[in-house]
């Protein structure tokens, strides 16, 4: 497991040592009081899959002979190894399900710790290390509520994806293996990112950056949602989203565009607005790891960096399915020389004039 001057047991010493054992003992439910051989004893599981599990969580085993394991932690073994016996699942299926835990629980908690830190900041007027100290004090109080939080949402969210599911394969025959060759899923899938995004935020420091940032990804992704699309994830400058229909596709791009920098969230009026530019495309995905991955995602993401500021593009395939809806109008653009996807003629996709 990961070890570090604060936390390891081997460092009782060190500075903070007595605020990360009570932490400790909150968040995790109770003190570490095994070894990695006293684990492997009370789980009946060998060494092998014991390490293996927590290195794809992301904290691996460095120090194996320290008291480290906690009985919640030997439950949760327990419980993973009954899990992938009773699906029989291979080592790879093992490892996805393990990783999609870990990597998302990690990112979860420090973008919460932040958040709180930032929260405290502002409401106290402390500077970062003083306000690093009261989310520590704070934390253990909090912990129960954002459990509950996180298993409400995830409830919420696996329900939404079944459903979706559910609706979609309903007429689907299992056995029809002839579009094999091709990738799974049909999606609208689009990019919208910050337009000039280095140019706007030169000289801008960390908390103004993070502030920035900040908007524009909770404005994008309410834009996102709001019009039945559902955000993949945010790179930085940009925001990748896919939607069920290319409708909902062109509304959430088109939704992007349009959108004002106050309704991305300007913080106060005359903030400085922020434009982005999207490419949307009609096309096949393969859905991994909570991402999407084929040649449609690089064609959307190329379009983007080919549109105007506050503009749609889409590709010639995407804009014929879109020339049948009154709704839209659509123009052809010059040809160009599209990196990574060569000549290319993109069309803006822009709402017909309604008399």
């Amino acid at each position: 497991m990961l070890h570090n001057s604060e936390t390891s047991p081997a460092h009782h010493d060190a500075p903070g040592a007595d605020t990360a054992a009570r932490l400790d003992e909150t968040l995790l439910g109770g003190h570490r009081r095994y070894t990695l051989s006293q684990v492997l004893e009370l789980t009946g599981l060998d060494k092998q899959f014991v390490t293996r599990y927590w290195r794809w969580i992301g904290l691996p085993v460095t120090h194996p002979t320290e008291t480290w394991f906690t009985d919640a932690d030997v439950e949760a073994l327990k419980d993973a190894a009954a899990l992938f016996d009773a699906e029989q699942m291979d080592e790879r299926a093992q490892m996805t399900f393990v990783r999609s835990v870990g990597h998302t629980a990690d990112r979860l908690a420090l973008w919460q710790v932040e958040a709180l830190v930032e929260h405290l900041a502002r409401r106290y007027d402390l500077d970062e290390t003083s306000a690093r100290l009261l989310a520590l004090d704070r934390l253990p109080e909090m912990t129960e509520t954002l459990l509950g939080q996180l298993e409400h949402a995830w409830r919420r969210q696996l329900a939404a994806l079944t459903g979706r599911m559910a609706i979609e394969f309903a007429g689907s025959r299992g056995d029809d293996r002839n579009d094999s060759h091709q990738l799974p899923l049909v999606r609208g899938v689009g990019f919208a990112d910050i337009v000039s995004f280095t140019k706007r935020t030169a000289g801008l420091g960390s908390e103004e950056l993070a502030e920035f940032v900040q908007r524009f990804e909770a404005g994008a992704r309410d834009v996102i949602v709001n019009a039945g699309g559902r955000v993949v994830k945010t790179i930085g400058d940009a925001v990748l989203f896919v939607t069920d229909d290319l409708a909902t596709g062109a509304e959430v791009a088109l939704g992007l565009a349009e959108t004002s920098g106050e309704a991305l969230g300007t913080a106060e009026p005359g903030d400085p607005e922020i434009p982005v530019r999207v490419g949307l495309v009609w096309g096949r995905v393969l859905s991994r790891f909570g991402d999407i991955f084929g040649p449609t995602v690089n064609l959307a993401s190329r379009l983007t960096e080919q549109a105007d500021p506050s503009t749609v593009l889409v590709d010639e395939e995407t804009a014929a399915q879109l020339a049948t809806s009154s709704r839209y109008a659509l123009t052809a653009q010059p040809v160009r020389d599209v990196p990574g996807i060569g000549p290319m003629s993109p069309v803006r996709l822009q709402r017909a004039y309604q008399g």
